[in-house]
């Protein structure tokens, strides 16, 4: 069956692929929880740079969100993306009239049928809900809503106070879960602001459902640690907590003798790769106390294993730039228009940065990089 699921999933992609949501970054090939969140940062900057400007960002959270697909809604969707109608009542078929039940060793429970949500561990139940919820998009320019499967962001980009157009913008999604099934979570369901104004005056919170949405002051936003003041201490914090706890197997394993070689190997795989989880993200805007907190740890693989270590500068560079080329020969990217070549071909345009935190961020970093 999930042979069968791998022809039928190819084949809705090479469909689909053109009418997709630019900001629907999970399940698509040249994407990543980092092309995400730099994307979001990169509108949350860019923003920032002007005066008399602030955002407001939620972190929607949904229950269930999976289970909660309905097949009659889904069809209409898929026909509106050019799904041919066999393949729908093919989908359709295989969401409705599935049998379940419940084992707990020797003891098993009656078989109930059930015709929501798609089959948990299925290799199409992914892709279907990115399609399900593809037409849930921002009709406004100042309101960006980026998606992550079913990890939904709301970026308020908001000028000289105005909130009208964002507060409006959540209620369409809020009305929007309503008619498709999706249940909003707003007890779970928060906020951050983050406003770079001299006096900022307190803002009215926003309202989801009759319910009071909290203010959160960071918020790890797929796998990244997000403040309020766009600073990276706390992320570092727990990466460096995490890597120095493994750096504890290998030790352990150099007292068992075990070659140079696998020692490498070893931190390549279990501690750099903590390293440098996300390092496209943090790592151009952190400073240069973490940065020195890093490196040591660094180091002290470097006087357990006995051999010179890449440094996480050159990890960040080289993974930068890998990114960015990925980035610029896909035009279906939403930030392949950042990378724009001047008249002679050969660099790029260098975008025009106010503050230091939009400078270090990953676009003008990548475009640096590639002009050197």
């Amino acid at each position: 069956m999930k042979s069968f699921e791998r022809l039928v999933l190819a084949h809705l992609k090479d469909i689909t692929r053109p009418l997709l949501d630019p900001l629907q970054f999970a399940y698509r090939a040249n994407r990543s929880v980092d092309d995400a969140v730099n994307m979001g940062l990169h509108y949350i900057l860019q923003h920032l740079d002007r005066p008399g400007t602030y955002v407001r960002i939620l972190f929607v959270d949904f229950s269930s969100a999976f289970n909660t697909i309905i097949p009659d809604l889904l069809l209409p969707k898929l026909t509106q993306l050019s799904v041919p109608t066999s393949t729908c009542q093919w989908i359709i078929n295989f969401l409705s009239n599935r049998q379940q039940l419940v084992r707990l060793g020797k003891f098993k429970s009656s078989t109930c049928t059930i015709s929501t949500g798609a089959p948990q561990g299925c290799v199409l139940s992914p892709l279907l809900y990115s399609l399900y919820t593809n037409e849930c998009t921002s009709t406004d320019p100042s309101v960006k809503l980026l998606k992550f499967a079913d990890d939904t962001t709301v970026i308020g980009l908001i000028q000289d106070g105005d909130e009208s157009a964002y507060r409006k913008e959540v209620a369409q999604l809020a009305a929007w879960c309503s008619q498709n099934n999706l249940e909003l979570n707003a007890f779970k369901t928060v906020e951050m602001i983050v406003d770079f104004r001299r006096n900022p005056p307190s803002l009215p919170p926003l309202t989801i459902l009759d319910s009071t949405v909290d203010t959160v002051e960071s918020f790890r936003f797929l796998g990244s640690t997000i403040s309020q003041d766009l600073k990276w201490e706390s992320h570092i914090d727990s990466i460096v907590k995490k890597a120095q706890q493994r750096l504890y197997f290998l030790r352990q394993l150099r007292k068992f003798n075990l070659p140079q070689e696998l020692l490498t190997q070893f931190y390549s795989v279990v501690i750099e790769s903590v390293l440098c989880t996300s390092i496209t993200v943090w790592y151009g805007s952190a400073t240069k106390s973490d940065l020195r907190r890093l490196q040591r740890t660094v180091r002290s693989a470097e006087k357990i294993i006995g051999a010179p270590l890449p440094t996480l500068q050159d990890l960040y560079d080289s993974r930068v730039k890998n990114r960015a080329r990925k980035i610029i020969i896909d035009s279906t990217h939403p930030a392949h228009k950042l990378f724009d070549l001047l008249p002679s071909g050969r660099r790029f345009r260098a975008p025009n940065t106010r503050t230091s935190r939009h400078r270090s961020s990953f676009f003008p970093q990548a475009i640096s990089l590639l002009n050197r």
